[in-house]
């Protein structure tokens, strides 16, 4: 069988998988379920055409990884083929460990399992099923690999994760404030001291990256009618939880009761190996069948929040710099209680306050480091005369009240 295929991408042209075990591990059941998990979560609720996959990202990022690893050789940095294959592999593979919706229900479905704890034991199991061909790719993966530039690739803060869903993400919800030249930044790269650094003339590509990042948080992310409906997915999902617990008749598919129906803690989850097997089974169809049918359970508060989001009835989002009002919050919730007949506990599924946190660098988490022309590093906020930059490492925290619009 021919292995050597070419994908159609519709952000970069044709993409081609350079490799008979990269074949493998795209035509694996692991990787296939990465079609249908969206990359945006509930984003398309506001981006209609927000409906890109996890899939589709995986197979950017191989492509820039690709043409980071031809500049680096063409600046006479040594990658041998198997640390490409490696890390081929390992950018393939870094997202594999997305639950449902992506970030939307992530430490939901398993309290405390980030979707790189998932995507590690993945990889695992992937390579005890392939004879050992991935162990340098977990490596690189871990950054337990000697050279520890090639993690930097895999996962920094100018990784080729990054530099592909900027890009994808702008093109398919149709935010120009995301475009950032990718291109150019890969030929700027370079390695000093075993650190990915890019040469000082593509600061100013740097600089917009950076400013792209954080124009993609506020106006898609972390955008209000995106935070309501992935609150609303997540209220949904712990009102399914509650009553399944409770001992009620309440319909899913055998994945999702598996983890619905017993809060399976970390430690549980790493050490039971079938509940990997179980997860990697889920994908969004999973979700949107289950609160589909739930939309006419008799439960009112499962049913209402359920049929609210079906209908895109989402909840009222106020975003603010100081703490919510907590007289407001108070009167919401007993207008609530009032309105739908409810306890006050059941009301906080309709009105409730949260937080958000947003950076778009960090300053001492793998920097930036820009090669000068005398030869030393300079981190991009010193190198920069841009004076925003410095306001990027702040982490702004913003405060965030929900309720229904029909308590207004």
């Amino acid at each position: 069988m021919n292995k050597k295929k070419i994908i159609n991408d519709p952000v970069y042209g044709f993409i081609s998988i350079p490799t008979e075990l990269v074949f493998d591990l795209i035509e694996h059941p692991y990787f296939q379920r990465l079609r249908y998990i969206k990359q945006l979560g509930m984003t398309h609720l506001v981006y209609p055409g927000a409906l890109h996959t996890r899939f589709h990202h995986a197979l950017g990022a191989m492509h820039l990884m690709a043409m980071a690893i031809e500049t680096l050789r063409n600046k006479g940095h040594h990658i041998s083929r198997d640390e490409e294959e490696a890390l081929t592999i390992a950018i393939l593979l870094h997202d594999i460990g997305h639950g449902p919706f992506s970030h939307a229900l992530e430490r939901t479905i398993i309290a405390g399992v980030a979707h790189e704890d998932i995507s590690a034991m993945l990889m695992n199991k992937l390579n005890e099923q392939l004879g050992g061909g991935l162990s340098m790719a977990i490596d690189i993966f871990n950054d337990t690999y000697p050279r520890r530039f090639l993690h930097q690739l895999v996962s920094s803060q100018l990784d080729m994760d990054r530099l592909d869903y900027l890009n994808r993400d702008s093109f398919f919800t149709g935010v120009s404030e995301g475009v950032i030249s990718s291109d150019r930044i890969i030929k700027m790269l370079n390695v000093k001291d075993d650190h990915v650094v890019v040469e000082a003339k593509g600061i100013y590509s740097i600089e917009k990256f950076l400013i792209a990042r954080r124009l993609m948080y506020w106006q898609v992310y972390l955008h209000k009618t995106v935070i309501a409906g992935e609150e609303l997915l997540v209220k949904v999902f712990k009102r399914g939880r509650e009553l399944i617990l409770q001992g009620e008749d309440v319909f899913a598919t055998p994945a999702l009761k598996h983890f619905i129906q017993s809060n399976i803690s970390r430690e549980v989850f790493k050490k039971e190996d079938h509940h990997l097997d179980i997860f990697a089974s889920l994908d969004d169809a999973d979700i949107m069948s289950a609160v589909k049918v739930w939309a006419s359970h008799p439960d009112f508060l499962l049913s209402t929040l359920a049929k609210n989001l079906v209908q895109r009835n989402l909840y009222h989002v106020d975003i603010t710099n100081e703490e919510p009002d907590a007289a407001f919050v108070a009167q919401l919730t007993k207008k609530a209680m009032e309105k739908y007949n409810i306890s006050e506990q059941d009301a906080s599924y309709f009105v409730f306050t949260t937080s958000i946190r947003n950076n778009a660098y960090t300053a001492g988490d793998g920097n930036i480091g820009i090669l000068m022309k005398n030869g030393e590093v300079c981190d991009i906020t010193k190198a920069s005369d841009n004076s925003n930059l410095e306001a990027l490492i702040k982490t702004v925290k913003k405060h965030i009240t929900c309720y229904s619009k029909d308590l207004l």
